[in-house]
């Protein structure tokens, strides 16, 4: 333990400091990892760029943030029931109850078609980086 590290407890077994795990819970609950990061940690005297380098790091470059967000996850899921057959479903649901109405509403089907796809993970850009 170097001398950096006396003094922090870690949360849980998970070798999360108790500013980690700060930081996981309100990243799951707020869905923005600088902002988890301002409330987890003193950030007075940094500026939002330094702030949103320091969320990516923690979010990118710690294994033991990155394997507890994932627990955080999937119990927020079963909590909630969320799987990706079930919001497919109710995706489903309103692109036909947009298309069905005496105008269609065709955004509405549209966003809803484009959820699905980004659900399925058919919304990435691949970038075919070989010269031919």
């Amino acid at each position: 333990m170097t001398k950096k590290d006396e003094g922090k407890s870690t949360s849980k077994g998970r070798g999360l400091t108790p500013k980690q795990e700060k930081f996981c819970q309100l990243y799951i609950e707020l869905g923005n990892a600088s902002e988890a990061y301002r409330q987890a940690y003193d950030c007075s005297k940094m500026n939002n760029e330094v702030i949103a380098v320091k969320a990516s790091e923690l979010l990118n470059k710690n294994g033991n943030v990155t394997v507890r967000l994932e627990e955080l996850k999937k119990g927020h899921q079963q909590r909630h029931n969320i799987t990706v057959d079930n919001l497919l479903g109710k995706l489903e649901r309103i692109y036909n109850e947009a298309m069905e109405r005496d105008t269609p509403q065709f955004s509405s089907a549209v966003n809803a078609v484009m959820g699905q796809a980004k659900l399925l993970g058919f919304d990435k850009q691949v970038i075919d980086h070989t010269s031919r």
